[in-house]
């Protein structure tokens, strides 16, 4: 998700009482993205007094990922502490749990959750369930993908894909890999969307300014690639935007295929909609979202695949069951669509339903969500960006730097963005650093294997 945008105030909010005559009410957040922090972060304001009513969060990691930095972390500008912040330090009123969802029980008014080493379930009764589970990689059914491209979803994403790039160099510049340098050396990433255009970015940034510490390597040899199956990157930003961003991009050596999809991976191939094969061993695939696969298994009304919700976030004939972000279909009044799956359409749904449910338990009166996009921005490498903000666009370095700045005062807590401004500051003095880190990293001691070539075919209607 993208998060772009200044503070507004989209949902009146209930007046907190010192005491209730409701009996105590318990409150189930499912997880961690933005509308799962920001709503508990809500709740911890609303309901700060209320010892009688329980708010209890559910997370798969300890931490909150601030998503739109993460690409940053995979090029080496920013250490990977900079961008998590510990939950126990976000929230003090709001308890945390931390494990895996495995069941969503709507009759029972209870979640399965495990977790330890050895996984044992815990059952978490709720009276108001808050399901804000994000999305998944779709994959397009196409064999071997899964396995063979990396994603830009989670930390252990970023980290992962810094390791194979540098992998990738260590590999090339050796004397026994002279003939397979081209492949090792060739980056491709499918989807040309906010993530797509950013990560493409950062990596031709890192390994053409890192290659020339490899003495037998050579920038002719760096090939990244970055493919959409649109006419122009960038679509959400608009033609012009989009057409800026791909001739910055182009003139510094990245190669941009519009207008075709990846129909096959094999082993260190890459087959494209048009019959040309890319040789390459490294595939980031940005290319598209899935629903949740817990959200398929519940008995609740969805639109290709997320939950079908009314103006108050609630979803429709199930009381005190309540949905938002990317798994959620929230009508908006103001244009008669839906709020689209953004971070800053996340955080302000995660705001609006913790006063939407506090009104209800509270028996007070529940507010809709209004609120319109008020910007979106990239950064595509070497200090430039393009932005459109408040209908008004920009390009070049001032873009670049709004949406530093931006995210800068977004990310929570001062300490994250006082780490985060020093990284960036050192960051135009001193090269990027590009040791490999070993711990707990699947890819850093040997690039992950591709499929056979047995799984090499044709697939026309994949998307990328």
């Amino acid at each position: 998700m993208k998060q772009n945008e200044n503070e507004s105030h989209e949902c009146a909010e209930p007046i907190e009482d010192e005491t209730s005559t409701n009996p105590t009410s318990r409150v189930l957040i499912l997880g961690g993205g933005f509308g799962g922090i920001y709503a508990a972060l809500e709740f911890e304001r609303v309901l700060r007094r209320r010892r009688d009513i329980e708010v209890t969060l559910v997370a798969r990691n300890n931490y909150f990922l601030f998503t739109p930095m993460l690409h940053e972390v995979a090029a080496s500008d920013l250490e990977m502490n900079t961008i998590v912040n510990p939950l126990r330090k976000l929230l003090r009123r709001v308890r945390t749990f931390t494990g895996s969802i495995e069941t969503i029980d709507l009759e029972k008014k209870c979640v399965a959750v495990s977790h330890g080493f050895d996984s044992h379930v815990h059952e978490l009764s709720y009276d108001h369930l808050v399901i804000a589970l994000g999305s998944s990689t779709n994959f397009f059914g196409l064999p071997g993908l899964e396995g063979a491209a990396v994603t830009i979803r989670t930390l252990n994403d970023a980290i992962d894909l810094r390791n194979r790039l540098i992998t990738h160099l260590e590999e090339a510049n050796s004397e026994c890999a002279a003939d397979e340098r081209q492949p090792l050396l060739t980056f491709i990433v499918a989807g040309a969307g906010f993530a797509g255009v950013e990560t493409v970015g950062g990596i031709n940034d890192f390994v053409r300014e890192a290659v020339r510490f490899y003495p037998n390597l050579k920038p002719e040899l760096v090939r990244t690639v970055l493919i959409s199956s649109e006419e122009f990157i960038l679509p959400e930003l608009g033609q012009k935007l989009g057409t800026y961003a791909k001739t910055k991009l182009a003139a510094r050596g990245v190669e941009i295929v519009t207008k075709e999809r990846v129909t096959a991976v094999g082993e260190g191939v890459v087959e494209l909609s048009n019959g040309q094969q890319i040789h390459a061993d490294t595939l980031v695939w940005a290319a598209g979202n899935a629903s949740n696969p817990i959200i398929a298994t519940l008995p609740i009304p969805k639109n290709e695949g997320r939950i079908v919700v009314d103006e108050y976030m609630e979803v429709k004939g199930f009381r005190g069951v309540w949905a938002l972000g990317d798994c959620a279909l929230i009508p908006d009044g103001t244009t008669g669509r839906f709020h689209p799956p953004t971070a800053q359409h996340a955080l302000r749904e995660g705001r609006c339903a913790a006063r939407n449910i506090a009104a209800e338990i509270l028996g007070k009166t529940k507010k809709p969500l209004r609120f319109a996009t008020i910007g979106q921005l990239a950064a595509i490498g070497h200090r430039t960006g393009v932005a459109n903000v408040f209908g008004l666009n920009f390009s070049g370095f001032l873009a670049w730097w709004l949406w530093r700045t931006i995210y800068l005062l977004k990310l929570p807590r001062f300490e994250k963005k006082v780490r985060v401004a020093l990284d960036w500051t050192l960051d135009l003095f001193f090269s990027k650093d590009f040791a490999l880190v070993t711990a707990g990293s699947k890819l850093a001691s040997q690039p992950a294997k591709p499929p056979p070539k047995s799984l090499l075919r044709k697939y026309p209607s994949a998307a990328s």
